[in-house]
């Protein structure tokens, strides 16, 4: 047992030492064709060399795609909740408490989501918005977050393949290694006909992070990872829910 626990302290740290060796390689080259990159920390490079399983080359290219992106889509640096009227309305998304890593918890409740005027790009500018405000309460040395889906009510007049491809692509492209744990409860047996074509598009690491919850043992599972203190009361904790826009 000795041998196996040093084996596995010798593979972390030789991992580790592999990443801040792939980190310096891909900052130096990061940096000769964006000299903003020099202004990101060792953090955000390391989440996308993970991203692209340290393939320095691969990191880069999504690391640059991603800076460019956001000088684009968030050009004053942040998203306003001005710019947002139709999506605040529904009410739908809620940012309170920590898991027993310290990891921020959100919870969606899905049967407010509907189309609106304001279309996918103020869907889109909704999901930054989201990812930004969740990201702004990260405490020190943690990296993701924590999203409970709650489908409960959810039914064809909510379904929005192409809200659900945007928010996919949203967080795997631009915010790569911050989904820490998806929940989802409360699933009808009608939404597995959107799951189906959605399930496709999701890779294999952010798959292995979506878990599917039973009624019957819903709080249980929660309590797994979040204490009681800082559930929402909605699961059988003591927290209230707080409106993204207001947390």
């Amino acid at each position: 047992m000795m041998m196996s626990s040093n084996n596995m302290e010798c593979s972390a740290k030789a991992k580790e030492e592999e990443e801040i060796t792939k980190i310096s390689l891909m900052r130096s080259l990061v940096e000769t064709q964006d000299p903003s990159s020099k202004e990101v920390d060792d953090m955000t490079m390391r989440r996308f060399l993970r991203a692209r399983d340290l393939d320095v080359e691969k990191a880069s290219s999504m690391f640059l795609k991603y800076l460019k992106w956001r000088r684009s889509f968030v050009p004053n640096g942040f998203i306003s909740p001005s710019e947002l009227t139709h999506e605040i309305q529904q009410n739908k998304m809620f940012l309170q408490g920590s898991d027993k890593k310290g990891r921020p918890i959100s919870v969606l409740l899905a049967a407010r989501h509907f189309q609106h005027n304001g279309g996918l790009d103020e869907f889109k500018r909704f999901m930054v918005y989201i990812f930004d405000k969740i990201l702004a309460r990260m405490p020190p040395g943690q990296d993701k977050f924590i999203v409970i889906g709650d489908l409960e009510g959810w039914g064809y007049a909510n379904c929005d393949i192409r809200a659900y491809l945007a928010a996919l692509s949203l967080l795997q492209d631009y915010y790569p290694e911050r989904l820490g744990k998806m929940f989802v409860v409360h699933a009808p047996y009608i939404f597995m006909a959107a799951w189906k074509i959605v399930h496709p598009f999701i890779d294999v690491k952010t798959r292995k992070k979506i878990v599917f919850v039973e009624n019957k043992s819903l709080k249980s599972t929660l309590l797994e990872e979040i204490d009681e203190s800082q559930l929402p009361e909605i699961y059988g904790g003591t927290l209230p829910l707080i409106p993204i826009q207001d947390s």
